[in-house]
């Protein structure tokens, strides 16, 4: 007798074993831009697997941290933050450590309380952010206040993405000629 495959999706607590999300949250200042990358699933699938790996295998200037609300506070599903610029700097690591990761944290959580995360799962499940913090940084007047909501909204955004599929291959299909990418059209007009 084959066996039911159980669908995983908004408020589902079937297995989820793999699945990808990005997205782009910004205000005015380029600074605030967070653009996290996040996989999701089951700690005894491939993301477990991933996470223990990351966090035993730490590389000078890209350090593994879990997503924490405060010291000795880490958030569910465990969440590993994987920095996509070289850190190099104290002041850069203490916005990263400090008002990104709490934001992420904080962006998991509202990912659970939404339901794009069954709460039931929140034991099973790890996720890997690959986050984005823009290395100017260092050199501006920055907002943590600013910079905290983008990112925190950008992480629940990624991760709702991630649960429901989105974009849909039928969206994508219908939309491919018409979403150029930002660095590329510049490219294209001379502009970078």
């Amino acid at each position: 007798m084959a066996k039911k495959k159980a669908k995983a999706g908004k408020g589902s607590t079937g297995r989820i074993v793999l699945r990808t999300g990005e997205a782009l949250v910004e205000d005015e200042a380029a600074w605030s831009a967070a653009e996290p990358e996040v996989v999701i699933g089951e700690l005894d699938g491939p993301v477990g697997y991933a996470i223990a790996n990351l966090i035993g295998d730490q590389t000078k200037g890209h350090s593994r941290v879990f997503a924490i609300l405060n010291s000795d506070v880490q958030v569910r599903p465990a969440t590993l933050m994987v920095s996509k610029v070289t850190v190099n700097n104290s002041k850069y690591t203490n916005i990263l450590m400090g008002t990104v990761q709490a934001a992420i944290a904080h962006g998991v959580l509202d990912a659970v309380r939404a339901g794009d995360i069954p709460e039931k799962k929140a034991n099973d499940l790890g996720i890997i952010v690959s986050v984005w913090l823009d290395p100017s940084i260092t050199e501006v007047e920055y907002d943590p206040e600013i910079l905290f909501r983008t990112n925190r909204e950008a992480t629940a955004k990624a991760l709702r993405k991630a649960m429901n599929h989105e974009p849909s291959i039928k969206w994508l299909l219908a939309n491919q000629a018409k979403v150029p990418h930002y660095f590329h059209d510049l490219a294209v007009k001379g502009e970078l």
